[in-house]
């Protein structure tokens, strides 16, 4: 599905099309037949930097539209050639988990043989083994099962090239910062990271930044705050 970086110095504006994206021809196709023809604010300020490999921590309330903002980066940059784990998406909780999986195989129905895997806590672990055993692109997951994957050994995140953080204080509350440590300890160092925060404050949590200091490299800060 990768085409190739977008230059971050092109800047975008609100109502620029997805179609004026240098995005795969599959995803593209499918980001029309979903609806999703012009880019939002917060699409506008994180996707020539996403799409160009940086790290960022994005500052976005809920319903900013920045599921399918880090789906779409993500789905820039994968190789449906290489059935490796190439994606991993960390969310806190089952149904968010469950929303995300679902929007990015909404998203790759129009490109064959990409596979998206959902990992979390109130399933049973040995169909989520099977599902592994037989190939997967992208993993999302709740930090604790993705851990339990690790340690048992189903789950190989040595091909990771992006790794997107959903949600960090809603991490931090529900104490998974140390298992969300584990998850990208466990990933190459040359990954892309997106850390998303949805707080309304102007700063940071101060334990936010100190994950953000660990685990990301010169990230860019995007902030979307309501009015």
């Amino acid at each position: 599905m990768r085409v190739t970086k977008f230059s971050a110095s092109i800047p975008l504006s609100t109502g620029t099309l997805f179609s004026a994206l240098p995005l795969a021809p599959a995803l593209q196709v499918t980001l029309t037949e979903l609806g999703w023809h012009a880019i939002n604010p917060l699409q506008a300020a994180m996707l020539p930097e996403a799409l160009a490999g940086r790290d960022l921590i994005v500052q976005a309330s809920p319903g900013s539209g920045r599921t399918v903002a880090f789906t779409v980066a993500l789905l820039h940059h994968l190789d449906p050639r290489r059935f490796d784990v190439q994606a991993l998406v960390l969310c806190p909780t089952r149904e968010r988990v469950q929303h995300v999986a679902q929007c990015i195989r909404d998203c790759v129905r129009a490109a064959r043989h990409v596979k998206v895997v959902a990992l979390m806590h109130g399933a049973a672990m040995r169909p989520q083994i099977d599902s592994l055993i037989h190939g997967a692109h992208v993993v999302v997951g709740t930090p604790g099962r993705v851990v339990d994957h690790l340690d048992a050994g189903s789950l190989d995140l040595r091909a990771i090239g992006i790794l997107v953080i959903d949600d960090a204080e809603s991490m931090l509350d529900l104490g998974l910062v140390d298992d969300v440590g584990f998850a990208a300890s466990r990933c190459p160092k040359s990954r892309q990271t997106l850390l998303f925060s949805t707080s309304f404050n102007s700063d940071l949590d101060p334990e936010v930044e100190r994950f953000s200091r660990l685990w990301l490299r010169k990230p860019r800060r995007i902030a979307h705050l309501p009015d």
